[in-house]
């Protein structure tokens, strides 16, 4: 090998190594816990979904479709449509109070998001 082609050698070398990443540190998901996942992430693709779960983040008690209207700036039907994507998915705990229906967050399903995107937490 001649000096020249020993000097890219070694600058390849080290550039390879530069380029090298750091081992994974978190627990791996496993495909079923990812396929669950990806169906929360599917969920929340939409930008007034996102805003319902911070609406009700923000609530005490479980909120009325009816009070998710002027917000959102969006329908009943609409927001029923949205809702009911959320409740499919397991973000949303729902329970009829006579012709209303009344919405609230899940706590495992965000805990399970939380796990995933939290660093130092381990696999939901």
């Amino acid at each position: 090998m001649s000096p020249a082609s020993t000097v890219r050698s070694t600058d390849t070398q080290q550039r390879l190594s530069a380029a090298c990443c750091y081992p994974l540190a978190a627990p791996e998901v496993g495909r079923d816990q990812a396929v669950a996942l990806a169906d929360l992430f599917k969920a929340l693709a939409d930008p007034n979904r996102v805003r319902i779960v911070n609406l009700l983040a923000n609530a005490d008690e479980p909120v009325c479709v009816c009070e998710f209207m002027e917000p959102l700036g969006l329908a009943q039907p609409t927001v029923s449509f949205h809702l009911a994507k959320l409740h499919r998915a397991g973000l949303l705990r729902r329970e009829q109070r006579g012709t209303w229906a009344y919405y609230s967050l899940h706590p495992t399903a965000l805990a399970r998001l939380a796990q995933v995107l939290d660093p130092e937490g381990g696999t939901p």
